[in-house]
């Protein structure tokens, strides 16, 4: 990383303030990203003109020529030599070329009627019909250059908010910090009397070198002649770390890209359009009033809808200047307490919104509408095999493929030519890998209900839609995998007609031996009679799930399905605090516990179910035999002579 250019503080001619205006306490709290913090630094990186840029790269065109992204008769993205020639997003492409007859209008890529794979034709232009754009190309592409963002900065220090498929927002507070403590040794220093409202030192610098910056000027021309402080060093570091990104980000993939740097979101992003194509915006503290003076605030996140509109009635005014003479209270009146507040401190240039790196998506939808109609099921089908293509490839992005996130729910929506709709929902199967083929199977079985209830053709637009997103558990075994069926269960009986082989007791407690005759789990289960007579350990019948010859064991109930002899003690490190099973590693004592937790609920299940039908028979009061037998065996500890027993406890007789 570059390093800025500082110019010595002289006490002859140095002119700045002997403290600075930051405490200790400020400092540190640049290092835990904290919003309040005066000296925070946030960027906001954006792709210029991303899916022209996209079409540009692939097809090596040089940056001066004019290029627009088209979709069906529409242009969706113009390149900036093909602005110069007046050409807008609201240009058909007919027009487009009027305006600059050596355009190129690349259509964007399509899911063609039938295909399994998304493509660029060049006649989807004239194929409505048959064809759906895909942004897959963009998305991968958009990947790509998040990956290499988050590769441009320290692991332990990537706090990266993806705010859409171009635009990204980097919280650089604890990077900044990191590297003012390198460059300024003195700032490692206890604050004086361990005070950490005492205010730092000011920095060693005169003035700063903003290199290519477009540095936003001051209201008041004189002060720029005031010695720098420790936010203005912080956003020159800043400014370094954000023209190194968009450096490599062109290098390695060839892309150009805008950015702003400022003290919070809202001003980084207005800063990365201040100046475009390929270049920087820095908004210091002192100059943010300067830089909003002029502006409209329909321009801010947030203000450019219906809030917008209700301002502008409200207050009669788009300016955001303004804005600045109304007193908070009358915006309260007008607008409620929440939103007159924030509106208040927005047109000051006041924002502790977070960069969230976790920001996540809720739903996905990919949908179609048919120009003409389709008429028959076949065709439908085809339709519904590129949702479920289009999605998983969006799914793969949320992490599904390392079960990071998975959608719970698949909704197929289906609309007729008359404007009727109908709609079907089902479970996503959250036991198995989730892949194209299943969304497409679940989709095909939803369209089947749907069409069971008839009149669904002609049909003029279906969509699919996943949804219920939750962050998937890695490690865990589902139920299903401690199952026996057919040859499994007649192996595991066969071994288990084997005379078990009693463990070495070395591990046990001294004062507590288990029972090797009766041991761990199994205690609590009645043996089954074997074939030939015998008992089968290590296995038994459960109902959890209806799988006819089902078998359930844990690993230590048959030791010698696969073995002739029980393994030796020293092949196990990790003992189950329950029933005492020795296990192999701790992947088996995880999956060991997941198969107690599973006996939990339903024994649970089993319990309340018991509890409610004995409730309604048994008069209050009364123990049954069954209720006896179980309270001798374990008794509640506490418990007094006088106390109320619970359903289901009998009181111990002592001496």
């Amino acid at each position: 990383m570059s390093s800025p250019v500082f110019q010595t503080s002289s006490p002859v001619h140095g002119t700045g303030r002997r403290k600075s205006q930051f405490t200790y306490r400020q400092l540190s709290l640049l290092a835990s990203y904290s919003t309040s913090c005066p000296l925070r630094v946030i960027a906001h990186i954006d792709l210029d003109a991303f899916y022209a840029q996209c079409e540009m790269v692939r097809l090596g065109i040089t940056e001066d020529q004019p290029l627009a992204v088209q979709q069906w008769q529409g242009l969706i993205a113009v390149n900036y030599p093909a602005r110069e020639f007046g050409i807008g997003r609201h240009c058909t492409v007919t027009d487009a070329k009027k305006l600059c007859p050596k355009l190129i209008a690349q259509h964007v890529a399509t899911w063609k009627e039938g295909d399994e794979k998304w493509a660029y034709h060049e006649d989807a232009a004239s194929h409505i019909g048959t064809h759906k754009v895909s942004l897959d190309p963009y998305r991968l592409q958009s990947r790509k250059i998040l990956a290499l963002i988050k590769e441009s900065l320290p692991p332990n220090m990537q706090k990266v908010e993806k705010a859409s498929i171009d635009e990204v927002f980097i919280d650089l507070s604890a990077q900044v910090h990191s590297i003012l403590l390198e460059r300024f040794p003195e700032l490692t220093n206890p604050p004086p009397y361990d005070d950490p409202t005492e205010r730092l030192p000011t920095p060693p610098v005169t003035a700063l070198d903003w290199q290519a910056d477009a540095l936003v000027d001051l209201e008041d021309a004189e002060a720029e002649a005031d010695d720098p402080d420790w936010d203005d060093v912080a956003i020159l570091i800043g400014s370094e770390i954000v023209r190194d990104i968009r450096a490599q980000i062109r290098r390695t993939l060839g892309y150009t890209c805008s950015a702003g740097i400022a003290g919070n979101k809202m001003l980084s992003k207005l800063g990365s359009g201040y100046k475009k194509p390929n270049q920087q915006t820095v908004i210091r503290n002192r100059a943010v009033q300067n830089f909003l003076s002029d502006m409209k605030f329909t321009k801010i996140r947030n203000l450019g809808g219906k809030l917008g509109d209700q301002v502008v009635s409200t207050f009669h005014t788009e300016a955001i200047k303004d804005l600045l003479s109304v007193p908070v209270e009358q915006m309260k009146l007008k607008l409620g307490d929440d939103t007159g507040v924030w509106l208040y401190n927005t047109v000051r240039g006041i924002d502790s919104s977070e960069v969230n790196s976790r920001t996540q998506i809720k739903s996905m939808l990919s949908a179609k509408s048919f120009r003409p109609s389709i008429n028959n099921q076949e065709q439908a089908v085809k339709w519904l095999r590129i949702f479920a293509a289009d999605i998983f490839s969006r799914l793969v992005e949320e992490g599904v493929l390392e079960n990071k996130r998975r959608p719970k729910t698949i909704n197929l929506h289906h609309r007729g030519q008359g404007g009727q709709t109908r709609s079907r929902q089902s479970g996503i199967p959250q036991g198995r890998t989730l892949d194209e083929a299943t969304l497409f199977e679940l989709a095909k079985n939803l369209f089947s209900q749907i069409s069971q209830e008839g009149k669904v053709w002609p049909c003029a637009n279906l969509s699919m839609s996943v949804g219920g997103f939750e962050d998937g558990i890695t490690g865990n075994r589902g139920i299903g995998s401690f199952l026996l069926k057919g040859d499994e269960v007649r192996e595991s009986k066969g071994a288990s007609r084997e005379p078990s082989v009693g463990i070495s007791t070395m591990h046990e407690r001294p004062e507590k031996k288990r029972r090797i005759d009766n041991p761990g789990i199994q205690r609590f289960f009645p043996k089954k009679e074997s074939s030939s007579g015998g008992d089968v350990e290590g296995t038994f019948i459960d109902n959890v799930v209806d799988t006819g010859k089902t078998q359930i064991r844990t690993k230590e109930a048959s030791p010698n399905r696969t073995e002739s002899g029980p393994k030796p003690i020293t092949d196990y490190v990790e003992v189950c605090t329950r029933c005492y099973a020795r296990l192999e590693d701790a992947d088996a004592l995880q999956s060991h516990l997941d198969w107690h937790l599973a006996k939990d609920l339903q024994e649970e299940e089993r319990g309340r179910q018991t509890f409610v039908s004995h409730s309604s028979s048994v008069p209050r009061g009364q123990k049954t035999a069954g209720a006896s037998s179980s309270s001798s065996k374990k008794p509640t500890r506490g418990s007094s002579s006088g106390s109320k027993l619970e359903p289901g406890q009998s009181k111990l007789k002592f001496g």
